[in-house]
Parts: structure tokens; sequence; C-alpha cells
């Protein structure tokens, strides 16, 4: 397990992190959350020993990560980095022999995962001949080929599309499942919540929460139904029972508890034939939204309603 534990760094009078403490289980998918500004990317490179800590530690399985022992993890910065002029198979196995790989292991691992990342067509055009999503994907490659224990990648997704989103998940997928940890910063809470298992929301450089999804969506979001009939439902706007009411075109949702709830369908059947009634499953951008506040969501997430 990779422990961030009681991390402290401040740049200037700016205190980026203030005694930041998570862990990213091996064999796990963790996401990692926030608004800009929130401290991902000064915690990935601590995590890295790109930056150092003012005070607090970083271990892996207990040990403390070194420079050395931070060689046996994959990075990927947010900011592409990337040599343009060479080609794509060239650059990753480059940088696999970086880390110790030999020239026939790293080339090989190379074109294997540009295929895996529906790359290899591209594997010998020069990097500065890509698309932006396609040195996305390069950059990906040269943060896995040489089989790192563990994985820290600072918006992997951006910029990619649909197809390559999913090439990329079961990438990672993958490499969680044969027992690496993963930690994954993304603004698109859609995805993250589509592949985590275990999610960190940060925000002013402080951990608000961190857990399980099902453990986080428990605690931090209440109990929401839909009711869909026939008729007008407008009335559930009235009952005391139901707060944050939303009226749409196919029928309601409210929260309430399970009594609540229970009353308000007795009175739905009273009026006539009721099609659908349930528990409505929270979204993490609920979650995120009441561990932050609205105004702390990704932009792409801040029109989303629950």
């Amino acid at each position: 397990m990779l422990t961030v534990n009681g991390v402290t760094r401040a740049f200037g009078t700016i205190r980026a992190l203030d005694g930041v403490t998570f862990a990213v289980p091996r064999g796990q998918m963790t996401g990692f959350v926030g608004a800009n500004g929130a401290g991902k990317t000064t915690a990935m490179r601590i995590i890295m020993r790109v930056l150092a800590e003012d005070s607090g530690a970083v271990t892996l399985d207990g040990a403390p990560v070194t420079p050395t022992a931070a060689r046996r993890f994959g990075y990927m910065p947010e900011e592409r980095g990337l040599y343009p002029k060479m080609s794509t198979a060239e650059q990753v196995a480059y940088l696999g022999m970086l880390h110790g790989l030999d020239r026939q292991t790293a080339e090989g691992r190379a074109i294997e995962l540009l295929r895996l990342l529906d790359l290899a067509d591209r594997a010998y055009d020069p990097v500065e001949k890509l698309s932006l999503g396609n040195q996305q994907r390069a950059q990906i490659a040269a943060a896995l080929v040489h089989d790192p224990d563990v994985l820290i990648l600072d918006e992997p997704f951006s910029g990619l599309d649909p197809m390559a989103v999913e090439s990329v998940m079961r990438l990672l997928g993958g490499f969680a499942a044969r027992g690496a940890a993963v930690l994954f910063s993304s603004h698109q809470l859609d995805l993250v919540e589509r592949i985590t298992d275990t999610l960190v929301i940060i925000a002013g450089g402080r951990i608000l929460a961190s857990g399980s999804r099902a453990d986080l969506i428990a605690a931090h979001t209440r109990p929401r139904f839909a009711l869909e009939t026939g008729g007008d439902l407008t009335w559930v706007t009235d009952r005391e029972e139901a707060s944050d009411v939303i009226v749409g075109p196919q029928g309601v949702t409210f929260h309430a508890d399970d009594a609540g709830a229970g009353r308000i369908l007795r009175l739905a059947v009273d009026r006539g034939p009721v099609t659908r009634f349930g528990p409505v499953v929270p979204r993490l951008a609920e979650v995120f939204r009441d561990v932050v506040g609205g105004d702390s969501l990704p932009p792409s997430e801040r029109d989303v309603r629950p």
C-alpha cells in the first residue's frame, strides 16, 4: 500500500498541502479529485519525489519512498514531456531503458503498449506529428513501459476521445488487477465514478474525505427517490416529508427518509397507477458537492443536478 501521512508543503506564504493523509491500496484504482489549485499535482509530485515535503512522510508497504524507490513508479505529469523529434516507439522505449530495461525488452514493451492503446499505426511517427490526444496516449505508454509497481497519473484522460478513454481504462485496470497501486486525478467525475474502487477528495490543500465509493456515498448523500405516475405530481412539492423536489416531464425526484418516502408512495397510489418508484443512486458529483461545496466543483460538473 502507498501511504501519504501528514504531508505538508508550502511555497512561500502559500500552504499548498496541509497535513495530507490518504492511502492508495494495491490492486485498486484510486481517484484523486478536487478543483484546480486544490493540491493534487503538488501531492503527486511529492509522492514521486520530484518535490520534497516540509513535513510528513510517503511510504510504500511501510518503507520510505526514496528517489531510488520511486524509479519503480510510473508517472504521467499533466503537462506533456516527450521529445517532439523522436518517433513515438523510440521515445517510449528510451524511457523504458532509463528505468533499467535492456533495449530489446524496452522496444518490445513499447510496441505492445502502443498496440493496446490503438497507436501501433503511428508508432514510428515523430511525436510532434501526433494529435494532442495521441500524444496523451504516448505519454501514458511512457509511464507504463517499465511495468511499474505504482502508477501516479495526473489527468490521464484529458484530451482523449471516447474510444481512447476505453482503451486507457482497460489498460490501467489491468495494472491494478496485477497488484499495482494506481492513483489518478481527473476533473471528469463521470469517468472517476465508473472505474474507481476508492476516492480521495481534496480542497484547499486538505483531504476532506477518502474511502470506498460506496462508503462516501453513504456518508455524504441523503436518500433520494424517483416517482413516476400517469398524472400530475406537483403536489409532492407541498409535502413536508419531501425536500429538494425536482419535477420533470417524466416524474419527480425528492429527498426523504424511508418512512416519508413510503407515505408519499401511498398517496401517489391513491391518486392513480404508479409506473415507477425507487431509490436514486447518487452520482459522484453530488458527493463532491456535499463535501466541498458547489463552487468547488470541477468546471465540467458545475451544471450537474442530483
